[in-house]
């Protein structure tokens, strides 16, 4: 871990490597599970949110969990990932831009909500 904001009872325990991020409380980090905080090129991060680009600023930046996300296992976060509260990402999952709350992140990037029983 390097550069990190941790929120109590956060788990990130096992063969993760976490950089340049911040973790909401309970959130939950599967083994192999890592924060990319580096784009490939070189060039400066920016947030995808649908159409809309967010320019950060900055070259590293790595991923924005809220609280009581789940990162399946061997899941990589692309720089500027923001995960919203309740969500969960499926194991060996590649994730890019925002999760909205309450969603769950599927195998090829299938984005889907969550149904909450009351």
């Amino acid at each position: 871990m390097k550069n990190v904001i941790l929120f109590d009872n956060v788990q990130v325990l096992h063969y993760n490597y976490i950089s340049d991020s911040i973790l909401g409380y309970k959130s939950h980090m599967g083994a192999g599970s890592i924060t990319s905080n580096v784009k490939s090129d070189k060039s400066l991060a920016v947030i995808h949110n649908g159409d809309e680009r967010i320019e950060t600023g900055r070259k590293k930046i790595g991923a924005i969990l809220g609280d009581c996300v789940e990162v399946g296992c061997n899941s990589v976060l692309n720089p500027g990932t923001i995960i919203g509260r309740n969500s969960n990402v499926y194991p060996v999952s590649f994730v890019r831009g925002v999760v909205p709350e309450n969603s769950i992140w599927k195998t090829g990037g299938v984005l889907v909500p969550k149904n909450h029983m009351v």
